[in-house]
């Protein structure tokens, strides 16, 4: 990809285009260039506010680079969203001071009024005829309160083998053999001679076979909760005082 010049054509050609990090990380799009009205030159791009609610978001032009149709800054997201903030469409010297010092720029006391350029008859400073007046802005600091999910713990079920000897009592038949003796007397055929008897003894054997059977399922089962907690922090509240001379 080419690294196009940083031009205020080209800056507001590319309104609405994403800006990046130099991690890569999307921190928004182009919305706004102010440039310095001595020189025509852009100096801050002002970012789309989706990304940190209501606050505007300024970028120095120096060190971005433009590749294709996106906007790459030399900066952090956290550094960017931690900016000092403007609400007006024209930078003052003390604002401008502040940012240069965030980012870490040099800053030069000599330096020309910043705005956003006039486009036609346009014009971004108010032109007022018979009294001019003079604004201060009040702000109030704002409690905003996230969620995240955190891991605080684990449940695991593992299985293992035991041993363990098992009596079982079993009936086993055994045959016997004895001799057994009745007197006779009757005359019987044949010649005298020799004769024998024989029996088969048996018994019963233990066989032993194993099966396996199944006696319990185990499962785990998550429940959720819901419980309200109060979360306190303090916020601070510009307020004012009107001193007004009496004699006036």
């Amino acid at each position: 990809m080419n690294q196009q010049m940083v031009t205020l054509e080209r800056l507001q050609d590319l309104r609405g285009a994403d800006v990046y990090a130099q991690d890569g990380e999307k921190i928004g799009a182009v919305e706004e260039v102010f440039v310095d009205e001595a020189t025509g030159h852009p100096e801050w791009i002002g970012l789309g506010t989706g990304l940190f609610g209501m606050k505007r978001v300024l970028v120095p032009v120096q060190g971005a680079a433009m590749v294709e149709n996106q906007v790459t800054v030399p900066y952090s997201k956290e550094q960017v969203k931690e900016t000092p903030d403007i609400d007006s469409g024209d930078i003052s010297i003390e604002t401008e001071r502040r940012l240069y010092f965030h980012y870490g720029l040099d800053y030069s006391e000599q330096r020309s009024a910043t705005g956003l350029p006039a486009t036609g008859g346009d014009a971004h400073e108010a032109v007022e005829t018979g009294s001019q007046e003079e604004t201060l802005t009040r702000s109030e600091e704002e409690l905003r309160v996230g969620k995240r999910e955190e891991e605080v713990g684990r449940l695991r079920v593992e299985k293992w083998t035991e041993t363990e000897q098992v009596d079982v009592p079993v009936e086993l038949r055994r045959e016997r053999a004895r001799v057994t003796r009745e007197p006779v007397d009757q005359k019987v055929g044949g010649e005298i001679g020799e004769d024998s008897l024989e029996v088969t003894l048996s018994e019963e054997r233990p066989v032993v076979e194993k099966e396996t059977v199944a006696k319990e399922r185990i499962g785990i089962e998550k429940d959720v909760e819901v419980e309200t907690e109060t979360v306190s922090d303090e916020v601070r509240k510009e307020r004012v005082d009107i001193d007004e001379d009496a004699s006036r």
